[in-house]
């Protein structure tokens, strides 16, 4: 009976670091690509967005390319 309850205490514990990594990973990937590219004013257009140089960080507003820089 002992050697059941340490068995399963490790399992459980295998089990809850294995999740704890999967976590850390999905943070780092959602990070990684987090930062948005600039796009040109005719690109933004062309995604269905207007071009907000009169902004700060002068935004694509709209459209596909929607918050990205506009260069």
């Amino acid at each position: 009976m002992r050697i059941r309850r340490i068995l399963a205490a490790v399992i459980a514990t295998a089990a809850l670091a294995g999740l704890g990594l999967t976590g850390a990973a999905t943070a780092t990937a959602a990070t990684a690509k987090g930062a948005p590219s600039a796009v040109s004013p005719s690109k933004c257009r062309e995604g269905g967005g207007d071009p907000r140089i009169d902004l700060p960080g002068n935004p694509c507003k709209g459209g596909t390319y929607d918050g990205q820089s506009v260069d």
